[in-house]
């Protein structure tokens, strides 16, 4: 298994939990033009029904996004399409690799989709307690940009995404620990 490869995978899991249509979308376009070479299972997200099934699926979620509290609704719903997602396309990056490889990428991409969309809604949710938009918009913006950087460092500096991901793996897990310590503070007295 290639380093790439793996990167890739991870990146397109990473990606799908924060943004599941762009990251189709995105990859597809890239594979289409011709600035990316698209791993044989994943060559039909460059078809234009997909492309434009994916592309008409991101505006609506970007718009989705932007309106507090739509957005939570938004990722309450999605927590059924963003994680599967995450996995078929980690799945699809070793679709030649045998069942069982492929098998091992889609638990593990689904799972790294899963921590991630947990922590996009966790953030998000607590986000929209506060009173005004900008920073619902920022953080909106800032998953905007994240995923086509994310994927674009992913296939072109494999190693250096992979560290990245570690780090906010590393992050996510701190802040989820706080904040359940803070909930837990809260409620018991």
């Amino acid at each position: 298994m290639e380093l790439s490869a793996i990167a890739v995978a991870a990146a397109l899991a990473w990606g799908a939990g924060l943004r599941a249509y762009a990251v189709i979308f995105a990859v597809g376009i890239a594979g289409a033009v011709g600035w990316i070479e698209l791993p044989e299972h994943l060559e039909l997200l460059q078809r234009p029904i997909v492309l434009a099934a994916s592309g008409f699926m991101t505006l609506v979620e970007i718009f989705a996004d932007k309106v507090p509290w739509l957005d939570s609704l938004w990722d309450a719903i999605h927590s059924f399409i963003r994680i599967p997602a995450g996995a078929a396309l980690a799945a699809a990056v070793f679709g030649d690799s045998g069942l069982a490889v492929a098998a091992a990428a889609a638990i593990l991409g689904g799972t790294l989709s899963a921590a991630v969309h947990v922590a996009k809604s966790g953030a998000r949710a607590t986000i929209n307690t506060s009173p005004e938009p900008l920073s619902n918009w920022g953080a909106s913006l800032a998953e905007d940009v994240a995923v086509p950087l994310g994927l674009w460092l992913a296939f072109a500096h494999p190693l250096a995404f992979l560290a990245l991901l570690a780090a906010f793996l590393l992050v996510a897990a701190l802040l989820a620990r706080l904040i359940w310590r803070g909930l837990k503070g809260r409620f018991s007295t």
